[in-house]
């Protein structure tokens, strides 16, 4: 706790000092507003922006600021800016994207977001912006018994890091509840019901910073899945098999002491709080073939749901998860090829598919997607809307001889709003799909025609 608040303190100190010496623009923030929502162990932050150009040349792109020890667990980086005038307003997306700046204080990272178009002196435009930060919650105690609360600190500053000047601002935290055992005081703040508010401060210059710690309750489980394969199998006689092979951990607080099943089913509501049972995995619509299992074999403990949007498939490992404690399992199903494989030219096709863990509120450590396309397919790419790495393999199965190119996407730090579509296109002779029944068929006349020449053939020894 000292150790974190004399960093704290060093990264203020830094700051100040080099404030002077980091790159500035002509823009000035008029108004800043910033919600930061800690009702699960995702913290998502919502920033308006109204801002304004000083100088006379155009200003094309916005920066913003971040900690170091905030940008590492940055999982995402949305910009929008609004088009339009009250009931008329709408929002258009923007590109945010790193950048590095000469002269950083202290390390200080940053995001740069490209404007629609230059924005000329005495103009204003209004940026929303959304960020999502995993892994910044830490359980305070780091151990507690079966019946106690999660407690969890969470760190930030109460005025908004910028490199510009901020005329006025405001930040609302939300935490999940009226339980809030301590929070710094950085006048004016004020608390009502489960939401803190800090500001309206006035007038602070670029790069100001004013560190505070919320200590709060938070029970809601914090589920990760610290490697998630997920295979997509592609056959061209009418189907997608996809497989998935989770690892999960709770990283809550750890559970000290015995496991005690009888408290756990007695007292739903003061037993285990932060522990949780079920998984709740949106699968595709007109899922078919599907089947739950560890390593022990086949889970009975699921329920599957489907209709014309979704499929639900409610799942129960074989205990419960406390805080430290982990399990593994594979989720495997089939879904119509028709409804995720299409022609965009002769001779070519493309998967459209969802990115992301279908586990509802979940963070991934790591995801690793290998989509296998049919033998025979020929120059695929991607189309991600997003960075991730990207690889090639082979994989033999079944009656192949050639093999079959398997595209691997690989990317950390996974959060529920990665969950979008991605493609990927490949070319495709139809011929080849011929290739395994022409090799069935001979197959079995070679067999054929051996076992015929074997009964024709007189192999006995004759004396002449």
């Amino acid at each position: 706790m000292a150790a974190a608040i004399f960093s704290l303190f060093i990264f203020l100190v830094a700051l100040l000092i080099g404030t002077s010496s980091a790159s500035s623009s002509g823009l000035q923030i008029l108004q800043a507003e910033r919600q930061i929502e800690l009702t699960s162990h995702i913290v998502r932050v919502y920033l308006t922006l109204k801002i304004e150009n000083t100088e006379d040349a155009p200003a094309t792109e916005v920066l913003l600021a971040f900690p170091p020890t905030q940008f590492d667990h940055l999982a995402l980086v949305k910009a929008a800016v609004t088009v339009g005038k009250k009931r008329k307003k709408s929002y258009a997306p923007l590109e945010a994207k790193p950048t590095e700046q000469r002269d950083a204080p202290n390390g200080t990272k940053y995001y740069s977001v490209s404007l629609l178009k230059p924005l000329a002196k005495g103009e204003t435009t209004t940026l929303e912006i959304l960020y999502i930060l995993t892994q910044s919650l830490e359980p305070f105690p780091k151990e507690i018994a079966q019946s106690d609360p999660q407690l969890v600190y969470y760190r930030d500053s109460a005025i908004v890091l910028s490199p510009y000047h901020i005329a006025h601002q405001a930040t609302v935290v939300k935490t999940p509840s009226n339980n809030v055992e301590s929070f710094t005081q950085v006048d004016p703040a004020q608390r009502s019901g489960s939401e803190l508010r800090y500001g309206p401060y006035e007038g602070h210059g670029p790069y100001s910073y004013s560190p505070i710690i919320v200590h709060f309750e938070n029970n809601h489980p914090f589920a990760v899945v610290e490697e998630l394969e997920r295979e997509i199998e592609i056959s061209h006689w009418g189907s997608v098999q996809v497989t998935e092979r989770y690892k999960l951990a709770h990283t809550g607080a750890k559970h000290k002491g015995a496991f005690s099943r009888v408290e756990y089913q007695s007292r739903p509501g003061g037993s285990g709080v932060s522990s949780f049972k079920h998984l709740l995995a949106v699968l595709p619509p007109r899922v078919h073939s599907v089947y739950y299992r560890d390593e022990i074999g086949n889970i009975s403990t699921s329920r599957l749901r489907t209709n014309s949007k979704k499929s639900e498939l409610l799942i129960e490992p074989r205990y419960p998860l406390f805080g430290g404690w982990k399990a593994t399992f594979l989720i495997g199903y089939g879904v119509p090829l028709k409804d995720f494989l299409f022609e965009s030219a002769p001779g070519a096709r493309y998967l459209n598919y969802t990115f992301g863990c279908p586990i509802a509120d979940t963070v991934v450590d790591k995801l690793t997607i290998k989509v296998v396309l049919p033998e025979g397919s020929k120059d695929p790419s991607v189309e991600v809307p997003f960075t991730v790495k990207q690889s090639l393999e082979k994989k033999y199965s079944y009656l192949d001889v050639i093999g079959r190119t398997v595209v691997v996407l690989e990317k950390r730090n996974v959060v529920p709003e990665h969950h979008v579509p991605f493609q990927v296109h490949y070319k495709f002779n139809p011929l080849f799909m011929l290739a395994e029944p022409l090799m069935l068929a001979s197959t079995f006349f070679l067999l054929f025609a051996a076992s015929v020449a074997y009964l024709h053939i007189d192999l006995s020894i004759r004396k002449k």
